[in-house]
């Protein structure tokens, strides 16, 4: 009897570091806009905390007029939401830049997305009772170890200005995909900040403090800000909205394929607005013609699916190339903005195959 051709072959997470652990999602194998939690992909900075779940309580504090400390159980009891938000790593890409920048050389897979259920971070608050005078949130988790850089152990924490803390759609979440979080990817508690790339969605979360001053701590000053040059600080700016950007997620780059007909499709996303237009080329960008796209996301938490489909007889080289505007009519650039910790890297998508 005859072995099935290539029997249960499913993707798998691709490695970028074992300690702490880093892996991403293998974006051009995933068909769904929902990601199953054993592919969505692993950002650390550390180790997986250690975490006494029977006895799990969250303290509300700092300038507030009465500090809370809720339960598991009062915060299941909440009023809660569920949104289908995409996380992206702002290192997401980071292995594009030139010249190229230290740090997770990431591919094109640190970005994954799902459907979060939580409580409104500012439904806490409310039952706190934010004093006048507050100007920040911080978000502490429980992960925590020593930075080289410092040469000091700091835990993950980062600050959220009021605005964001208090909108809507910014939860304390507790399910990823109608189940609870998986503790890899912040179980019990995790923030979820939709717009803002996902080092603001902070993972195991500690406790949360209102303060009224700018919050200083080295994942907040250090890193997640752009330094325009590679020598000096000046013109440095912090990193919070994600950037309009998009993935050829078929063909494969350098794919050697027939003549023919073929779909070349991919997704697109966005911080700001929706997306509204996908480009494609495949001349290397000599012309452009708008692609089919599929889910229109009108809240700009999720990616938008995209297909174009592609007629070509002549044999050769060639360079296919996307390109995707938002509602507020940004679209990728040729180049990207480099910065010398790499964040935020959204030029025009851009792959080779080979026809034959």
């Amino acid at each position: 009897m005859p072995y099935p051709l290539y029997p249960f072959v499913k993707p798998y997470l691709m490695t970028r570091g074992l300690q702490p652990e880093n892996q991403e999602t293998p974006i051009q194998f995933i068909k769904t806009d929902t990601i199953d939690y054993q592919l969505f992909y692993r950002r650390n900075h550390f180790a997986y905390p250690g975490l006494s779940y029977s006895n799990y309580w969250l303290p509300i504090n700092g300038l507030v007029k009465t500090a809370k400390c809720f339960s598991l159980q009062d915060i299941l009891r909440l009023p809660s939401k569920t949104l289908k938000v995409v996380l992206e790593c702002a290192g997401n890409k980071r292995s594009l830049f030139e010249p190229k920048v230290f740090g997770e050389q990431w591919e094109k897979g640190a970005i994954s997305q799902g459907y979060w259920k939580g409580v409104p971070l500012r439904t806490l608050l409310e039952l706190a009772g934010m004093k006048e005078g507050a100007k920040e949130v911080v978000v502490e988790g429980y992960d925590y170890g020593r930075r080289t850089d410092l040469d000091t152990v700091h835990t993950y924490a980062r600050s959220l200005p009021i605005y964001k803390a208090i909108h809507p759609d910014t939860i304390i979440a507790y399910e990823y995909n109608n189940r609870p979080i998986p503790f890899k990817h912040g179980y019990p508690l995790r923030l979820i900040v939709p717009q803002w790339y996902a080092m603001a969605s902070v993972k195991w979360i500690k406790q949360i403090s209102v303060i009224d001053s700018d919050f200083t701590g080295p994942f907040q000053s250090v890193d997640y800000v752009y330094y325009p040059h590679k020598e000096n600080d000046e013109g440095a700016f912090p990193v919070t909205t994600i950037k309009v950007n998009s993935t050829i997620q078929k063909p494969l780059n350098m794919e050697v394929l027939n003549t023919g007909k073929h779909i070349i499709e991919g997704i697109a996303w966005t911080g700001k607005g929706n997306i509204t237009k996908v480009e494609v080329s495949t001349n290397g960008g000599k012309t452009w013609t708008e692609a089919k796209v599929s889910q229109q996301n009108k809240e700009g938490y999720a990616w938008s699916a995209w297909k174009f489909e592609w007629s070509v007889a002549a044999k050769g080289e060639y360079t296919l190339m996307a390109k995707a505007t938002n509602s507020y009519n940004q679209e990728q650039p040729a180049t990207p903005f480099w910065n010398r910790k790499g964040y935020g890297y959204n030029a025009i998508e851009k792959i080779k195959v080979k026809i034959e």
